[in-house]
């Protein structure tokens, strides 16, 4: 057993704010989490915090590498390890809008990652290409189809990790979608046009989040809800959100966030390649992304993703939409968990759980990050 103490700091677990604690971490996981018996050897937190690592459900690239471009067991180690260095101990390596080689690749890639014991992988997010044209954002429209054979058949195969798909209701029939979801795939609606019965028709036939809240689906509207109103109506769904300032309004987001329980939010980054390397510009499909300001935009101005990471969407929710340390915890990690099914093995500081934790200082930037027990970064 190790055990790692923590001093002039405080240690957010589901029972409270702890001022210090000592973490007992035996096989990965954590044994205990207990009051200081001795401050020998224990790292000053200066101020700082310990948090549950962050589960990032959307992560299109990073440290240079995109996803699409790189869909092998190498590249979602590259994204790894740009992310572990800003707090993310859990991830789905996310494919764009793509044909279904490069899908099955995707979905291969992650298995092999798992396998080899990536640092963090959790198994995939394939994003499109059953989206809506006149939903569909940066994304390759010459990609786009239905929900036909061909692409139910690659998601027939059992799989080591989760499988998340997003896909837009509207290019699928009800019982296709309830197919998926006996096959354990994880579905949310995102890039849909859809009305609020078509949307309410998705989450009943098994899907269960939408993908990035407002963004790329029809908006909420009094007499028109649409995808937006239809996940805010139902308790149960889980809303990704990109808190970055750019893609949704603050005030949106504080309203939102209101309509469910904190749990059933999850912090996302949509993270490009540019995350955790300097650089100005990248290619996405043959298409010239600009990074500017803090985002990434095509040449028409449209969003791109983002160029945060999940250290920055964590402080984004204290100091922009002003919720408290532990509640921000919830959404970046205990949320992202729950919508998985892995609440009984991560998103927690507490007995049993795996051992990821974040340190942040005390304007919470990232200082260290912990994967079952082992210092990554």
């Amino acid at each position: 057993m190790t055990g790692f103490r923590f001093v002039n700091g405080r240690v957010v677990t589901p029972a409270g704010i702890l001022d210090g604690a000592e973490i007992a971490v035996e096989g990965g996981r954590i044994a205990a989490i207990r009051p200081l018996t001795t401050t020998e050897g224990a790292i000053d937190l200066q101020g700082g915090w310990i948090v549950p690592g962050f589960i990032d459900t959307q992560v299109n690239g990073g440290g240079g590498v995109l996803f699409n471009d790189e869909p092998t067991m190498e590249g979602i180690a590259a994204i790894g390890r740009a992310h572990t260095r800003f707090g993310t101990t859990g991830f789905l390596p996310t494919l764009i809008s793509d044909v279904p080689s490069v899908i099955a690749r995707a979905l291969d890639a992650a298995d092999a990652a798992i396998e080899a014991g990536v640092p963090g992988c959790l198994g995939v997010h394939i994003e499109g290409p059953i989206i809506n044209v006149a939903r569909k954002g940066i994304h390759d429209q010459t990609k786009f189809r239905r929900l036909d054979p061909e692409m139910l058949a690659l998601f027939e195969k059992p799989r080591r990790g989760k499988v998340m798909l997003t896909l837009a209701p509207e290019m699928a029939t009800v019982e296709d979608i309830a197919h998926l979801h006996k096959l354990g795939v994880i579905m949310s609606i995102g890039h849909s046009d859809a009305d609020y019965d078509t949307a309410v028709a998705g989450f009943q036939a098994g899907m269960s989040a939408v993908t990035h809240l407002f963004n790329a689906m029809s908006p909420l509207q009094h007499r028109a809800p649409g995808v937006v109103g239809a996940a805010l109506d139902d308790q149960s769904i889980y809303c990704g959100i990109i808190v970055d300032g750019f893609h949704v309004h603050d005030a949106a987001l504080r309203v939102a966030i209101r309509s469910h329980a904190l749990d059933h939010f999850m912090l996302v980054t949509d993270a490009m390649s540019c995350v955790g390397v300097d650089v100005t510009e990248f290619d996405l499909h043959g298409r010239r992304i600009l990074v500017r300001d803090g985002r990434c935009v095509g040449e028409d101005g449209t969003l791109a993703g983002s160029a945060i990471d999940m250290a920055a969407a964590f402080r984004n929710t204290v100091n922009r939409l002003r919720l408290s340390h532990a509640d921000a915890s919830v959404m970046a990690s205990a949320g992202p968990a729950g919508f998985l099914g892995l609440s009984a093995e991560r998103g927690a500081l507490a007995h049993g759980l795996v051992a990821d934790w974040v340190q942040l200082t005390h304007d919470l930037q990232p200082a260290g990050t912990w994967i079952a027990g082992t210092r990554i970064a």
